[in-house]
């Protein structure tokens, strides 16, 4: 094969995956090294099974730009290097043509190129930006954001259109959503034709039918599309257009022609909760789906569904399962559907027999996600607390798993990455809660280290053993010289639906219980924890947590909070999902009899009772929690004459998504932590 560099052959058996070292000699997991690390994309498998395609990004920190490019890796390990890697340039959306030729966005442009060819060649350039672009033969399926009934062309005409003023008017509240306002243009799904590689004719609008879809009052969001193999249906979930949908979650599943010849179908019919994750089986008769039955919960039960297209009959699958699947993935005969499941603090992969819905493990610690079939086997990409994410083989018969990756093998070989050590104790309700630490590099228990908390958000999520690349791995701040703490309270997900719905109305009940009791059984089993030098840090919920806390409690030093909530029942005002407050609390805070609930675990109720030093963190085009959630306890603790501190990112949203901001981020994080607790770090930070 002809690539811009051949990476290097890796046997499989000599591929292991980066995790701790106890040496004296590791290396920290500093902050620099930290954003520097390779990330791998979704792994795209080829048509005869052989080989997988994926996206491989890295920053670059002196230049202060990253850079994207493609790979394949075939099954011995040999990894070729596709396109270009430049500096702030991205290859993107890598597809199968056939089995020898590739296909790849490039500047919004679709390229094509065999993989023995140096060149690559155009199939298609949209006037418009598109992405999700997925190949067929005989056809593109692609989404592009368009005005109502417009095609692209006459999408990019109107956006040329010069308006005398910047007004956006509305009367649906349904306005904005995570960090953009809703405009009239609305991702939409379109299919157009290809002969000898170019596009013919015009794109068809494959939602053009959808009643109501082109109301340009009303606002929705397509979420997620998949095509069968055959090329002949698409299928889609999209939020349903109504009054209501900033308090309802009706997301439905369609199936629609790809030449757009019929209009779409909706499978979900009857069902107002959340429909997500379809998938074809291989045949294309069969559509499965995930389903929350409940209205306006976003947290339920996540059911398996399947769909007979040809007769239209729609089954429950595994109907007594006590947890959520996340994603599906057919087996080669249709007689099994393969899910990621997020299970104790893990996500692992399930087979399920569809007829009878039993259910067996086939892979027992760590993250998996993006599983696919390749051949008898499956291909995913597999993490763990101690080893970055890489692309591994399954084999479903006996359950062993090889690395067909190692990206950062090299730049990891002399540091150190820490693994999860598992714990549990009794909590809230007198029931277990699981949790697990991270330790220092060098540990030495004979000593005494600082204790950093790690509260996650959601509040209907769970930490995982998994190596993410945000803000919250907990190898940074072991490495920064911390005990790292991360514990799955009451609310979270992966412990079955009861331990889940117990938050209800109790925001700061069970979880507050549940932390400090984690902390205390810690304090109790470990003298090498100082519990005179213990930090919290959490973001969204678990930056409400951070303010409860400062109400309720002064044993630690220091506390950070990252798009926290200050006011609970101003957050009902102000945030964009309004069904999120309603469920948990129980209903509206402007109704009397529901008001008490709102008041119950909010911190500003407790206001007078902060005094714990806090690093606040705030993006301004956060509409999830406003950043007067934040601003307002930064006051307060000024005025009141006691430390804090307010990093405002103009250019963040919800998380901090630029590397150079996330740069930023731990550095002022660790300073700030680091300072209150009296701790050196093993590393200057910029």
């Amino acid at each position: 094969m002809h690539g811009y560099l051949c990476i290097g052959i890796y046997l499989l058996q000599a591929l292991t995956c980066v995790s701790a070292s106890p040496s004296r000699n590791s290396q920290p997991l500093d902050i620099r090294l930290f954003h520097s690390l390779n990330r791998i994309g979704l792994p795209v498998v080829s048509p005869d099974a052989t080989k997988v395609l994926f996206t491989q990004a890295r920053y670059i920190h002196d230049d202060n730009n990253s850079e994207t490019f493609i790979n394949v890796v075939d099954l011995a390990g040999e990894i070729e290097q596709l396109t270009p890697a430049k500096g702030g340039e991205t290859y993107g959306n890598p597809l199968w043509f056939d089995k020898e030729t590739i296909g790849f966005l490039h500047k919004n442009k679709l390229y094509r190129r065999g993989l023995d060819e140096a060149n690559a060649t155009t199939v298609y350039s949209p006037v418009i930006d598109i992405s999700s672009v997925s190949y067929r033969p005989g056809r593109l399926v692609f989404v592009a954001s368009v005005y109502p009934n417009a095609t692209l062309v006459q999408t990019k005409d109107l956006a040329a259109v010069k308006k005398r003023d910047s007004a956006l008017i509305y009367d649906n509240i349904w306005v904005r959503h995570w960090d953009e306002w809703m405009s009239l243009r609305k991702p939409t799904l379109f299919s157009v034709k290809l002969e000898d590689w170019k596009v013919v004719g015009k794109e068809t609008n494959l939602l053009q039918n959808l009643p109501a879809f082109h109301d340009p009052l009303l606002r929705w969001s397509l979420d997620e599309h998949t095509v069968d193999r055959q090329g002949r249906n698409a299928a889609f979930t999209v939020r349903t257009p109504e009054d209501g949908q900033s308090w309802t979650t009706n997301v439905g599943v369609y199936t629609v022609p790809v030449d757009g010849a019929d209009k779409p179908r909706l499978l979900s019919s009857g069902i107002e909760g959340i429909s997500s994750a379809p998938a074809f089986s291989a045949d294309g008769r069969w559509l499965a789906w995930l389903q929350i039955k409940e209205s306006a919960y976003e947290s339920g039960q996540k059911r398996i569904y399947v769909g007979d297209l040809v007769s239209g009959k729609v089954a429950a699958v595994a109907h007594d399962w006590d947890r959520s699947p996340q994603s599906l993935v057919w087996s080669q005969d249709g007689i099994s559907l393969y899910a990621v499941v997020a299970d104790s603090g893990n996500n692992n992969v399930y087979v399920v027999d569809v007829e009878s819905g039993r259910r067996k493990p086939l892979t027992d610690t760590g993250s998996a996600s993006a599983v696919r079939l390749l051949g008898k086997d499956l291909v995913l990409l597999q993490s763990n607390t101690d080893s970055p994410v890489d692309i591994h083989r399954l084999d479903i018969s006996t359950g062993e798993r090889h690395a067909l990756t190692a990206v950062n093998q090299k730049a990891l070989k002399n540091v150190y990455i820490g693994s999860a050590e598992d714990f549990s104790f009794t909590g809230a309700r007198g029931d277990q809660v699981h949790g697990w630490l991270v330790k220092p590099p060098s540990f030495d228990p004979s000593k005494q280290y600082p204790l950093a908390c790690l509260i996650h958000g959601g509040p209907q999520q769970c930490n995982t053993h998994s190596f993410g690349h945000s803000q919250w791995n907990p190898n940074v701040y072991a490495s920064a010289g911390f005990i790292a703490v991360q514990i799955n309270f009451h609310g979270s997900s992966s412990y079955g639906q009861n331990f889940t719905d117990s938050i209800q109305q109790q925001w700061g009940g069970y979880p507050y219980e549940d932390l400090m009791k984690g902390l205390d059984y810690l304090l109790s089993e470990h003298g090498f924890i100082d519990g005179n030098r213990m930090v919290a840090l959490g973001a969204s919920y678990g930056g409400y947590m951070v303010n409860w806390i400062n109400a309720q409690t002064t044993r630690f030093r220091a506390l950070v909070s990252h798009d926290g909530m200050f006011s609970v029942p101003s957050f009902w005002y102000s945030t964009e999902e309004l069904w999120f407050p309603e469920h948990d609390f129980g209903g509206v805070p402007f109704d009397p009899n529901v008001r008490p609930h709102y008041e119950l675990f909010n911190p500003e109720r407790c206001a007078a009772n902060f005094s714990t030093p806090t690093l606040f963190i705030h993006g301004a085009n956060d509409f999830r929690l406003t950043a007067d959630q934040s601003l307002a306890p930064f006051t307060l603790l000024r005025r009141k004459g006691i430390p804090a501190r307010l990093m405002f990112f103009p250019d963040e949203n919800h998380w901090t998504s630029r590397t150079a901001n996330s740069v930023r981020w731990y550095t002022e994080v660790l300073r700030w932590i680091s300072a209150f607790t009296n701790t050196t770090l093993p590393y200057a930070l910029d």
